[in-house]
């Protein structure tokens, strides 16, 4: 990014706007200002709210960049962010709330409530928590494609998605998919007898005194922050925001990061659900055919370096974030951007971890490797030269690829010179397609992040490059 840097890191302006708490020592202070200055350089995000949890006590907020590039506004730790689905473990919280209250289990079938949708009486409450339903993901795109533009209802999206053939049995994999959770945001209607956000917010935001979280569907004027997208390398655009009635039960919440270290302390202290539904939420559900799903009930479960972690990130339009909780060391780091299709939240979220406690990282592998890596050199040789080969592609995908984006991917890409490596680093199944994600260098610049996800027939619904964290 190196030729880029007098126009993209200007618009990354690091001033920060703190909510200093006195517990955190100063130079450990000092040394997360660097790792998350450095992230933002290296990623040209345009802003990051960041939070930390220490001995079960929030002790640090503070907002570093802009949030909003024009007219400036510098972010601050009051803003509101969309936490996308992240969202899913309050979700998760609403059926466990009900479990507990006798009026359903997470061992009923989607068919007690939902008897229309594909084999219902075979998929359970406890498959869609922890996306072993079989059921595909209708979202699983890192960019706006033009259905999300137009209005819809959960109903609608549920009845469209849910009532196709099933990806593999019930209970067998383990696929994520935004479908499960507009399912349970449904199935929470039926069973409580109130609209998901009525129930959620009187049995779950309001006990736990998260004042500013906002229901992003209703309430999305109220974000102040802008959400950006930007084509490769090139200059950051305004967001394609979602269409109303996409926001459910999968996605929903905006708020302050401050909100979501609420949210974490209260799981670290097991203080609004019994003992009993926290540990079915954190437990990592096991598969029928051997193997686990690395997944509890609306969280991402696992050990690193012998410790628990209790995890999810989240994306909407314009927006993403990472929420880690080591609840047995009453630790959690939440990180907030307003970049879509961008690893720098994970990234933040990864160094401030190094710093509470030691790192742990994680080699993955995947299928057709090198067949994989091969294509994506074809398509980025191409892209420099303002090319693209669109039989390669789904109508989503080409779609993105408009006249601006292969114009903004031409002109950032160009400046980096030869194309030198792109290797797989990680792959998985998710909405009935094969995502993948890539290391790429070119002969100059930084180590930039592709991903990619390949329908069944072999077309490329999505091919994303942008800076790595």
């Amino acid at each position: 990014m190196k030729p880029l840097a007098s126009v993209v890191l200007a618009i990354v302006v690091l001033a920060a706007a703190p909510s200093a708490q006195p517990s955190l020592p100063s130079e450990l202070g000092t040394q997360i200002d660097v790792a998350v200055h450095d992230v933002l350089t290296k990623t040209s995000l345009p802003s990051a709210s960041v939070g930390i949890v220490r001995d079960g006590r929030i002790v640090f907020t503070k907002a570093y960049g802009m949030a909003r590039i024009a007219p400036p506004m510098p972010a601050s730790a009051d803003m509101h962010y969309a936490v996308g689905s992240i969202s899913k473990q309050f979700t998760a919280a609403c059926i466990l709330l009900l479990q507990q209250d006798g009026k359903l289990t997470i061992d009923d079938p989607v068919g007690k409530y939902l008897p229309e949708l594909t084999r219902a009486n075979d998929v359970k409450l406890r498959h869609i928590l922890s996306h072993t339903s079989g059921y595909q993901d209708y979202a699983p795109q890192d960019y706006t494609i033009p259905s999300w533009t137009k209005p819809t209802t959960a109903d609608a999206i549920v009845h469209e998605w849910a009532t196709k053939p099933l990806d593999f049995e019930p209970g067998s994999q383990y696929q994520y998919s935004n479908t499960n959770f507009n399912i349970a945001g449904l199935i929470v209607e039926k069973a409580s007898g109130e609209k998901f956000w009525t129930f959620l917010s009187r049995r779950v935001l309001t006990p736990l005194h998260l004042t500013r979280t906002i229901d992003l569907d209703t309430q999305h004027d109220q974000l102040e922050p802008t959400g950006y997208m930007r084509n490769a390398l090139g200059p950051l655009r305004p967001a394609i925001m979602e269409a109303p009635g996409w926001y459910f039960a999968d996605g929903e919440l905006a708020m302050p990061v401050g909100d979501l270290l609420t949210w974490d302390v209260s799981l670290i202290d097991e203080s609004l659900l019994h003992h009993d539904s926290y540990a079915a939420m954190e437990t990592d559900q096991p598969l029928t055919g051997g193997g686990t799903a690395h997944y509890g009930l609306g969280v991402a479960v696992s050990v690193r370096d012998g410790r628990r972690v209790i995890s999810h990130g989240g994306e909407v339009g314009g927006f993403v974030a990472q929420n880690i909780v080591y609840p047995d060391q009453k630790i959690a780091v939440a990180v907030l951007t307003n970049q879509e299709a961008s690893s720098g939240a994970s990234a933040i979220a990864r160094s401030i971890v190094a710093l509470l406690l030691p790192p742990a990282t994680k080699a993955t592998s995947g299928n057709d490797t090198a067949a994989a890596e091969a294509q994506a050199k074809r398509i980025l040789i191409g892209l420099q030269q303002g090319k693209i080969e669109r039989s390669l592609f789904t109508d989503n995908c080409n779609f993105y690829f408009d006249e601006t984006a292969i114009n903004d991917y031409a002109s950032s890409l160009k400046p980096l010179g030869t194309l030198s490596m792109v290797k797989q680093s990680d792959t998985f199944l998710r909405g009935g397609m094969r995502f993948r994600s890539f290391d790429v260098t070119f002969t100059r610049g930084p180590k930039l992040r592709l991903t990619t996800f390949t329908t069944s027939d072999g077309k490329l619904e999505q091919f994303l490059i942008g800076p790595a964290g």
